[in-house]
């Protein structure tokens, strides 16, 4: 029997095989993702392990509608801050 895979490698494989075409990320609620890591994992919180792997960079969350989106890190732009855009846009 093969060995289970860690949390990481799971989310890693869950957002590389659950994306749609043309998108970086999964909806952790409408691709499936909750569901499937707590079956895989017996029960285990797949919020507070996500959460985990953000606060280390390993994972990249966005708060969207209904849930929240995951990406890989290396998928994602650094965002400029939302407080320096809005300075840039008037002029200061």
């Amino acid at each position: 029997m093969s060995e289970r895979l860690s949390y990481e490698e799971f989310i890693r494989k869950a957002i590389v095989s659950l994306r749609k075409e043309g998108y970086k990320g999964i909806h952790t609620v409408y691709s499936g993702f909750n569901n499937a890591f707590k079956k895989y994992f017996e029960g285990a919180n797949p919020v507070e392990e996500t959460n985990k792997l953000a606060k280390e960079g390993k994972l990249i969350i966005r708060p969207v509608k209904g849930g929240v989106m995951l990406y890989l890190p290396e998928d994602v732009k650094p965002q400029m801050d939302i407080g320096d855009e809005a300075l840039k846009k008037m002029g200061l």
